[in-house]
Parts: C-alpha cells; structure tokens; sequence
C-alpha cells in the first residue's frame, strides 16, 4: 500500500493557546490518498477542517506530524497545491483572463506572453467562460467569479487541489452546476482533489471516500466512506442508485448521533492509523472457511486409497 501514498498525513496535531491554557483542535490524524483521488471531509463546525486544508495548503503548521506530497513533505506555500477558498478571491483590477494569466505566469516565469495567454484560453474554455474573457469580477455574477476561481486553480496543474466549500455562498442551481463541471474535469483530467464540505449530497456526488471528522476539539477521523457508487454518475440518476440512501443515511446517522461524545465511547483501544473503513449498504466480505490442514502421510493414504 506505500506505493498508493501520493499524499500522506501522518500523526497531525494542531494547538492553540487560550487563555486558560491550550485547546487541541484535533489530534493524531493519520490520512493516505492515492494519485487521482477526490476525498470530502465532513464534520461539524469546530472539528479543525479548514485548519486541516491549511495545512495541506502550507499556510499553517501542525504542533506535530507531518504532511507529505509526492514523496516531499510541505514546508509552507506552493504552487503544487491550489486552493480554492469559499469567496472567489480574485484581484479585482484584473480580468478574467488576467487574473488566470497571472498565475499562469507565476508558475512558468520564462514563458512568453502569448504562450500564458493560450495556456490560460485552455482553462477558461475548459470550465465554460469563453467568451468573458475581457470582464472584470465585478461584471461576473458568482458562479462566473467561481468559475474564475477553478481554471486559475487548474491552470497551474497542481498535485493536489484543495476546496474549502467552494459552493457554499451560491444558490442551488448554480452549485449544481459547478459540481458537475467540477466533476467532470476531475474525472478528465485525474486531478487529486480534497474538499471541505457540510452539504453530504454534494459529498455522495462528487467524492471517491468521504472522511468523517468527530466534533471538536480534540477532533479525530472516525470513519471512512468508501462511496459504493459507480465512477460514472450523472447527478439525476445518483438519488435513484440503491446504494444511495443507505451511504446518506449513515453520513446523517454519524452526524446527529455519533460525531459528538465519539471519543469517550469508541476511543479506547482505538488505532489512530488505522481509521474503520466502511461501504454501507454492502455486506461485509466473508472469509473462506479455513481448509483442515492435512498431514503429507493422510493424503499419501487418501490418494492410495
């Protein structure tokens, strides 16, 4: 399995002081992802998510543990790794295509100008804004400015793209929409992908494993989602999967009932490397029944005779 380690968490702790001492927002999270993977995180306010991507992102550092990508661990910021925040975060002096350019350009600083300008045309065209080129943010409506967001985090090719809710602030139908560009470019491309969400319809829809998060502080992972649905979904035919519900339902289940107070019931004697994965809806794999040793001299005798 060391060899499917493309990103690897390894014993992450983060802290914080307070006034009446220190709060550990979680604690010894251990985490592997294969190249290619799209994985959401799920949890309540407070479990340290957003402090989780950050240090995934390198703009913050873990009290301990160690966050490796492609066999070299983060040391800070990089354009290995792109983020894609809740707000769109665009500069607002520059266009749409200016503002993709520019990290384009901050990537391959040989480059000439024509050559960022047709590497970022590729990215534009790729998540649907041909055509807005020349419009500055605030002659995008949201999902445009989104959408701005996702090809200038494309466009530098990164290792791994990270998401802190990137729908969170747009109305249903534009999120909808976005999820399914969003998918259908990662599935193209083999982008490796780790989300925040709260929304576990979108995590269903988009996410090869879905980690859930223990209510905080003193957060860990408590389970992980292996989505039994197939690869391929279109989004008006996932509800009607007979895996779907039973997947939504203990998402919901771990939500409600389980993610607080999951510590002191299920912590003892647990391995912080080894988190449970499930496949709900789908049995449990049986083991074959063992097979009788035999002695060489009974089955020299059952062969004789």
């Amino acid at each position: 399995m060391a060899g499917d380690k493309f990103i690897s968490m390894e014993g992450l702790a983060r802290s914080f002081a307070t006034p009446g001492g220190e709060t550990t927002v979680f604690a010894d999270l251990w985490l592997a992802m294969r190249r290619g993977e799209f994985v959401c995180v799920i949890g309540h306010s407070g479990c340290g998510k957003t402090t989780l991507l950050n240090i995934l992102a390198g703009l913050d550092r873990p009290s301990s543990g160690v966050v490796i990508v492609d066999e070299q661990a983060i040391e800070g910021p990089s354009l290995d790794r792109a983020v894609i925040f809740q707000s769109h975060a665009l500069l607002p002096w520059r266009t749409a295509m200016g503002n993709v350019a520019y990290a384009v350009a901050s990537k391959w600083r040989k480059w000439k100008a024509a050559q960022v300008r047709a590497h970022a045309q590729t990215f534009i065209d790729l998540v649907g804004l041909s055509g807005a080129e020349h419009k500055r943010p605030a002659e995008l409506s949201g999902g445009m400015k989104q959408r701005v967001g996702i090809a200038r985090a494309l466009a530098i090719e990164p290792k791994i793209m990270l998401m802190d809710e990137p729908f969170s602030a747009l109305d249903a139908l534009t999120r909808g929409t976005l999820q399914d560009e969003v998918r259908r470019i990662c599935l193209t491309t083999g982008q490796t992908v780790f989300m925040i969400t709260h929304d576990v319809d979108e995590a269903i829809y988009l996410a090869d494993r879905i980690v859930l998060m223990t209510n905080g502080p003193g957060a860990v992972l408590a389970e992980i989602v292996d989505n039994p649905l197939p690869k391929e979904r279109a989004r008006t035919e996932v509800h009607r999967h007979p895996l779907y519900y039973a997947v939504r339902n203990h998402i919901i289940d771990f939500l409600v009932s389980r993610s607080r107070g999951f510590a002191e019931r299920e912590g003892t004697g647990r391995d912080p490397r080894r988190v449970p994965v499930v496949r709900p809806g789908l049995p449990e794999p049986a083991l074959a029944p063992a097979t009788p040793a035999v002695s060489p001299r009974h089955a020299a005798e059952a062969a004789a005779g």
